[in-house]
C-alpha cells in the first residue's frame, strides 16, 4: 500500500495542488487517480499562470477566441472551465464511490474580487453553473468581505473551498460562515446532505514568516536568542493543530449535531501551502506532522513524490496540543504576535494570487495579440 492509500487509511486526504492541460491529455493525472495517489486537485490563480504563460498546451484552444470581443479574463476562464471540467470528470467515479466525500476539483474566483463581497457571490454562482459538475468546489477567499459570499455560496447549493486562512480568528469566522450558511438552507426547507466543503489552512507560509523574525532575534544575541533558536520551524504545526482542536470542538458541538442529523458534513481542514521552503527542514514535514481524521492535505507535485518516497504515516495532529499553545505563547514573549504575521500573511496572500492573474491576464492578451496579427 502506497503511503498516500495509508493516510486515506487514517482519515486524511492527498488533494493535487497542481492543474495543467498535458496532465489531462497524457493521461497522467488519470494514472495517479487510478493508483489512488491523489483523491482531489486544488487550483489558484499562480498555477493556472505557470501552466498557460508556461506553455503552449493552450495555443490550440486560444486561437479560436483571439478574434473574438471576449475580455483576457473571459478567455481564461473559458480555458479553466475546459481543464476543470476534464479534471472534474476524471474524479466522478471516486466521487460517486465515495458519496461525495472526495473526487473535488476546485477553482477560484478572480482575486481581485477578495473585498468584495457581492461581485465574489456573483462570480461563484456564474462559474458553478458553467462548469457544471457535481463534484466541483469554488474557491471563495477567507477575507472579512468573503465571509458573507462563503455563507449565501452554501446557502445557494454550492460546494465551497475556502481559501486564505491563516489566522485561528479567522478560522472560527470561516466554520461559522459554513455552519449558518447550511442553516439557512435548513430553514428555507433545502437538504443539506450534498453541499461539500473544506477550509484551506496555510502552513508553511507562516513558518517562513516567523522564522525570519526568529532570525533577526537570534542575530541580535543576548538573553532571547536561545529561545528564538528553539522556537525555529515550530510556528506553522502549532498553528494548524490548534486550528485541529478548534475544528474538533466546533464539529463535536449542538449546533452542528443538529446538522448531522440532517445529513450534513463536517468542514473538513485541508492543509494547503505544505510545500518546504526551508531546505533545513525534512521535505514531508507538512504533512507528516498533520495527519488526522477528517482532514485533507493539498500538495505540489514534489511534496507528492517526496511523501510516496520516504512519506511516514502516523496520526501526528492531536499530539503536542499544550505545546503549541506553549510555542505561539513563546513567540508573543519575544515580542512575535502571530495575529499580526497572519494578518500580514494574508494580506500578503491576496497581492501574490492578484500579481499572478495580472501576469496570467497579459499572457492571454499577448498571445491573443499573436494570434491576430499571424
Amino acid at each position: 500500500m502506497n503511503t498516500t492509500l495509508q493516510l486515506h487509511a487514517a482519515g486524511q486526504s492527498v488533494w493535487y495542488d497542481n492543474i495543467q492541460r498535458s496532465l489531462l491529455k497524457n493521461g497522467e493525472l488519470a494514472g495517479m487517480i487510478q493508483r489512488g495517489e491523489i483523491r482531489g486537485v486544488t487550483s489558484n490563480p499562480t498555477i493556472f499562470m505557470n501552466a498557460i504563460t508556461k506553455s503552449q498546451d493552450y495555443d490550440a484552444s486560444l486561437l479560436p477566441l483571439a478574434s473574438s470581443s471576449l475580455t483576457p479574463e473571459e478567455i481564461f476562464f473559458h480555458l479553466a472551465i475546459e481543464d476543470i471540467q476534464a479534471a472534474a470528470d476524471l474524479f466522478l467515479p471516486l466521487y460517486q464511490e465515495s458519496r461525495g466525500g472526495d473526487g473535488y476539483v476546485s477553482l477560484e474566483v478572480s482575486p481581485y474580487l477578495a473585498h468584495d463581497t457581492a461581485a465574489t457571490l456573483a462570480q461563484a454562482k456564474q462559474l458553478w453553473e458553467r462548469v457544471d459538475r457535481p463534484n466541483l468546489m469554488i474557491k471563495i477567499p477567507a477575507t472579512e468581505a468573503g465571509l458573507p459570499a462563503i455563507t449565501a455560496a452554501i446557502a445557494s447549493g454550492i460546494n465551497v473551498n475556502v481559501t486564505l486562512i491563516f489566522a485561528l480568528q479567522r478560522y472560527a469566522a470561516v466554520m461559522d460562515a459554513y455552519l449558518s450558511g447550511l442553516e439557512q438552507r435548513v430553514a428555507a426547507g433545502l437538504p443539506v446532505d450534498r453541499i461539500a466543503s473544506v477550509a484551506s489552512f496555510f502552513v508553511s507560509r507562516v513558518d517562513t514568516n516567523v522564522d525570519a523574525r526568529l532570525q533577526k532575534i537570534i542575530q541580535a544575541g543576548g538573553a532571547q536568542a536561545h529561545m528564538a533558536q528553539a522556537l525555529l520551524g515550530k510556528a506553522a504545526i502549532a498553528n494548524a493543530r490548534l486550528a485541529y482542536a478548534d475544528f474538533k470542538q466546533v464539529f463535536t458541538s449542538d449546533r452542528f449535531k443538529q446538522l448531522a442529523a440532517l445529513g450534513a458534513r463536517v468542514q473538513r481542514p485541508l492543509w494547503a501551502s505544505t510545500s518546504t521552503k526551508n531546505p533545513a527542514y525534512r521535505d514531508v514535514i507538512y504533512v507528516e506532522e498533520l495527519i488526522g481524521p477528517d482532514t485533507v492535505n493539498t500538495m505540489p507535485p514534489q511534496t507528492v513524490v517526496a511523501f510516496l518516497d520516504h512519506g511516514i504515516v502516523r496520526l501526528t495532529l492531536d499530539e503536542g496540543i499544550p505545546a503549541a499553545h506553549q510555542t505561539l505563547a513563546g513567540l508573543e514573549s519575544l515580542g512575535i504576535s502571530i495575529e499580526e504575521v497572519t494578518a500580514q500573511l494574508e494580506d500578503e496572500g491576496v497581492k501574490s494570487f492578484s500579481d499572478a492573474f495580472t501576469v496570467l491576464l497579459k499572457a492571454v492578451e499577448d498571445r491573443r495579440r499573436s494570434a491576430v496579427s499571424g
